[in-house]
């Protein structure tokens, strides 16, 4: 287990990474619906423009210009406001520094020698993506491990002022065998240290076997609204992380049974504004569980909004529209025609508005390859009697504190790069 976490180090889940291209906050909520629907990422980090063009910057002055990061629940969200619904074309045309929440702490420029262990440490505690150089000189052999480099202890000279309040050894990395040219970079996500993890199960025995409650993985503090309640409820103050609200119907003995769930990864390549609209006009049930076309033709006015996912649609980079009655099937959601009635058919298959479940049995394993196999942030997690009775929800940040969780005799990885290679010399 500690070589796994000690030997590998951040430029090695690099291999095959995109480089970075800044989206600015100058540009428009049309141009971000077009981004996230085209990112493998599913969100995306938002950038104040450079004060001079073609200026270096070192890694303080690039923090100070990230913004935070975007995702399709914030836009959805800000579409769905009166203020701005009534007026589509001006809402497409916002700037983004309108709709994305600042959080300058979401992401962390490290070198590429920094320890695995060291940047889930960052992650666990808070952070969302890691910005890596990919222009890097390595001077002699390749670079394999973090702790041994040729024969030699690694010496870590830099420590982020912006990372005070992180262990000593955490955010250091950069050391005198490598130099930057240029300004590449690219940005490495939790799913993507997830799929690394994945990759190594073997190595984090029996971890991988155990249950998510017995390794305490379960997050009880989970957002969730009824589905009677109206949907637009929601917006009032957006989830962070998971960025995911369980629609719930409360039970007399006090239980939680999740029907659907609103969130950023169910809207990924939605209609934003069919989205938009239903989130604004219907009650929280009646959006995840479907609303069919038959049903709602006298009841619905039409509206003017982008065709379904397929189409030449905004959520495709197409900017046509037509009007049409609404629909759940608007916003990629496919349901049962008599699923809008909540108490009717509602185990049938109801395609993308179906929640993504666990039980509080299932392994670690499993319900890392659910999350990675549906490009999910979270897994609903219910009783193991009842597949409707919800218990808690765990997402990114639950299974990188649960694959570090260690034995006392693996304390020496969170000790200085020095003290670990001390003990083992000795």
């Amino acid at each position: 287990m500690a070589s796994l976490f000690l030997y590998h180090v951040v430029g090695d889940l690099t291999v095959g990474k995109p480089e970075l291209v800044e989206f600015h906050e100058t540009e428009t909520v049309e141009s971000a619906i077009r981004a996230i629907g085209e990112s493998t990422e599913r969100s995306l980090p938002i950038w104040k423009r450079k004060s001079h063009v073609g200026m270096i910057e070192n890694s303080e002055m690039r923090q100070q210009r990230f913004v935070g990061i975007l995702n399709s629940l914030d836009i959805v969200a800000f579409l769905a406001r009166s203020e701005y619904f009534e007026d589509q074309e001006k809402a497409t045309k916002t700037p983004v520094s309108e709709v994305v929440v600042p959080n300058n702490s979401l992401l962390r420029q490290v070198d590429p020698a920094t320890r695995l262990i060291d940047a889930l440490e960052m992650m666990k505690q808070g952070v969302r993506r890691l910005l890596v150089p990919k222009s890097v000189i390595w001077r002699g052999m390749s670079k394999r491990f973090s702790v041994l480099y040729n024969g030699r202890w690694l010496k870590n000279i830099e420590t982020s002022s912006s990372s005070s309040n992180l262990p000593s050894n955490v955010n250091r990395g950069s050391s005198s065998s490598n130099t930057h040219t240029g300004d590449k970079f690219c940005c490495l996500s939790r799913e993507d240290v997830l799929r690394f993890i994945i990759g190594c199960l073997g190595a984090l025995a029996p971890l991988p076997l155990t249950s998510i409650s017995a390794l305490g993985a379960i997050n009880t503090n989970y957002e969730f609204i009824e589905s009677t309640t109206a949907a637009i409820e929601i917006t009032r103050k957006l989830p962070e992380d998971p960025s995911a609200v369980a629609v719930i119907e409360s039970t007399p003995d006090g239980q939680r049974k999740i029907i659907g769930e609103i969130s950023a990864c169910k809207f990924w390549q939605c209609d934003y504004l069919a989205a938009a609209w239903a989130l604004a006009n219907l009650s929280a049930g009646q959006f995840v569980m479907g609303v069919e076309d038959n049903a709602t033709s006298r009841t619905l006015p039409e509206l003017c909004v982008n065709s379904t996912v397929g189409d030449n649609s905004l959520a495709n980079s197409g900017d046509s529209r037509r009007p049409k009655k609404f629909s759940s099937r608007s916003i990629g959601f496919f349901s049962n025609p008599a699923s809008h009635n909540l108490g009717v058919n509602r185990s049938m298959y109801r395609g993308r508005s179906a929640p993504l479940t666990c039980k509080v049995n299932s392994s670690l394993a499993a319900v890392m390859a659910q999350m990675l196999s549906h490009r999910a942030t979270q897994v609903w997690v219910t009783e193991e009697e009842n597949d409707d009775v919800l218990v808690g929800v765990v997402g990114y940040a639950d299974i990188l504190v649960a694959v570090t969780k260690q034995p006392a005799d693996f304390m020496p990885a969170f000790k200085s790069t020095e003290a670990f290679g001390n003990e083992i010399q000795s």
